[in-house]
């Protein structure tokens, strides 16, 4: 599907596409991993000795891989190219946040539903979303309870819940086609192109989505008051 997207995409080309063994036929500007966790490592070194920026788009692999990755080359660690699951991310932490504030206990979790063929459980976005209710609500890990179902064809459904006794909050994200997520790895091939360290997803969004939450985007006009004058303007 990626190198479907790339065929409408005047400003990219597919260098090569590669399965299982094979090796890189020519030097390209951005390689973009969708492989198996087995074969990050791999790949990093790759990267590393030839230069080429990276986007890793699998999950489950573990995070010594990076030890060099990064030092001549970008990489991007991106476990979901979609925006709107960064977007829900964010949502996450300010859920985790409320959950801190709130006058009485609250339990914190994430439900995630997959296709039967996933290998990974939990997904790389359950434990990214579990991570940013943690941090929001300052507590340990172990403290968000995170559930996996693999399903028929379902490509990808995440639901963070807040849960007390009076109330509940659910922020939920389902994915109806996987050309979402390559569309987001091109745009994420674009973004890492001749930076140089490791990023994540969250440095890729920063600049589309920061500006959604400071006060004055997120401050609501209050229904109850009357409307402000049109200023006229001579």
């Amino acid at each position: 599907m990626v190198a479907d997207a790339l065929e409408s995409s005047p400003d990219l080309e597919c260098a090569w596409q590669l399965g299982r063994g094979e090796q890189p036929p020519s030097d390209v500007d951005v390689a973009i991993d969708v492989s198996h966790p087995d074969a990050v490592a791999d790949h990093v070194h790759w990267a590393h000795e030839t230069a080429t920026d990276l986007v890793i788009g699998a999950s489950g692999w573990p995070p010594e891989s990076l030890r060099n990755g990064g030092r001549f080359s970008g990489v991007l660690i991106a476990p979901n190219f979609s925006l709107s699951v960064a977007l829900i991310r964010r949502f996450a932490a300010v859920l985790g946040g409320y959950a801190d504030r709130y006058p009485g206990p609250v339990d914190l979790a994430v439900t995630e539903t997959h296709h039967r063929a996933k290998v990974d459980s939990p997904s790389g976005t359950a434990t990214l979303l579990a991570a940013a209710l943690a941090n929001g609500a300052g507590r340990p890990s172990a403290d968000i309870a995170v559930s996996s179902l693999r399903l028929g064809a379902v490509v990808g459904t995440h639901d963070v819940r807040f849960e007390s006794a009076s109330e509940s909050i659910t922020v939920s994200h389902a994915a109806h086609s996987r050309e979402i997520f390559a569309d987001g790895a091109l745009a994420a091939a674009r973004w890492i192109h001749g930076r140089r360290g490791v990023f994540t997803v969250d440095d890729w969004a920063a600049d589309q989505l920061d500006g959604l939450f400071t006060t004055q985007s997120t401050r609501l006009p209050d229904p109850s008051l009357p409307a402000a004058p049109a200023q006229e303007h001579s």
